[in-house]
């Protein structure tokens, strides 16, 4: 039986494997990971909405990163159909991001005002 835990991962990773030929050579170490929760608190003045993602841009010592908050993504979700919706969604709104490109050009099914 696949864990709570390991289905979420399962649903990333293809949503990523989707989103991997868009890539291409430049972007193709990118990696995909999930955190639980988003590290810290938001600002007085940002956003009180828990963030569903993160693009991580590359430095000298690693590749980009992208990162989808699990429990965030959850909590929102009203079923597994719409669980699998946002996953896919954030991951195609973060890649998007780190190409420079809006979102429905990579995934026409992508709201283009996000999840």
């Amino acid at each position: 039986m696949t864990t709570r835990r390991a289905h979420f991962d399962d649903l990333v990773l293809d949503a990523a494997e989707r989103l991997r030929p868009h890539l291409g050579t430049r972007y193709a170490a990118t990696e995909f990971a999930v955190q639980e929760v988003p590290p810290t608190d938001p600002a007085p003045w940002e956003e009180q909405v828990a963030p569903l993602g993160r693009l991580l841009r590359a430095t000298a010592t690693r590749p980009d990163h992208v990162v989808v908050y699990r429990r965030p993504v959850e909590a929102r979700a009203q079923d597994e159909q719409d669980l699998a919706d946002i996953v896919r969604e954030v991951v195609t709104e973060q890649v998007a991001a780190l190409l420079g490109v809006p979102a429905h050009e990579l995934d026409p099914d992508t709201e283009q005002d996000g999840p």
